[in-house]
């Protein structure tokens, strides 16, 4: 005779950049064996890739992770962490005065995407030739997240995955079908001003955010920090 199955909760999240709402459950062990393995590597790489291996899972396969922004990811991974660790996550803030590191407890439940409003992706470089931007993609965040490029490098890389398309008068040239090597030769061939346009909307993408009040337990500062990025709440 089979064993019995256990019955998982489910629930629905809405997707931050799209608004489309899933379904989810809870990771389970074997899913926490995942992280777990991920976060002893040390490595981003593993700990991007067992994120988006869960959110697949744990979406019943209905999200391709890859699609996803990264805000995305980071929003649905720190919801399915609540439902399935426990809402509350302890953490070490540095205070801003000493550098103390404080023992703090956050409920995950509070964090929201700070979504900013009226951002205009289509930015036009000259009067005739523009670019329509995106935000970018967990398929980008493993090579984005390469320690071993230049800081040059890294930021043309970050700009190339941040463009959807480059247009002129007479046609729109999506990048996903351009060859790399000319989608750096157009990054290098911007001026100052064109790049920060480009820079302008890439900082301003939506991100996890937390602000938090707390005395600092050494030198009895008050401290009012923003947390933002989902490894601020796992620190």
């Amino acid at each position: 005779m089979p064993l019995p199955t256990l019955e998982t909760p489910k629930y629905s999240i809405k997707i931050p950049s799209t608004g489309k709402t899933v379904e989810y459950r809870p990771f389970l062990v074997k899913e926490e064996k995942i992280l777990l393995i991920a976060q002893e590597s040390g490595e981003t790489s593993h700990m991007i890739s067992a994120m988006k291996d869960i959110i697949s899972a744990c979406t019943f396969e209905k999200i391709n992770p890859n699609d996803l922004t990264t805000f995305d990811l980071e929003y649905i991974f720190l919801k399915l962490r609540s439902k399935s660790v426990g809402e509350n996550a302890n953490i070490l803030v540095k205070c801003e005065s000493c550098n103390h590191k404080n023992p703090l407890s956050l409920n995950l439940d509070e964090i929201s995407i700070n979504m900013p409003a009226n951002i205009e992706k289509t930015v036009m470089l000259t009067s005739n030739v523009g670019v329509n931007m995106r935000y970018i993609k967990a398929k980008d965040i493993t090579k984005l997240a390469d320690v071993s490029k230049s800081e040059a490098d890294l930021i043309t890389d970050i700009v190339i995955a941040s463009i959807e398309s480059i247009f002129d008068e007479s046609k729109i040239y999506p990048t996903d079908d351009t060859p790399k090597e000319e989608l750096i030769v157009f990054v290098n061939s911007l001026n100052h001003d064109q790049l920060n346009k480009l820079q302008k909307f890439i900082e301003s993408a939506p991100k996890l955010e937390k602000i938090i009040e707390f005395k600092c337990t050494s030198c009895k500062t008050d401290n009012k920090i923003t947390l933002s990025g989902i490894q601020s709440f796992f620190e």
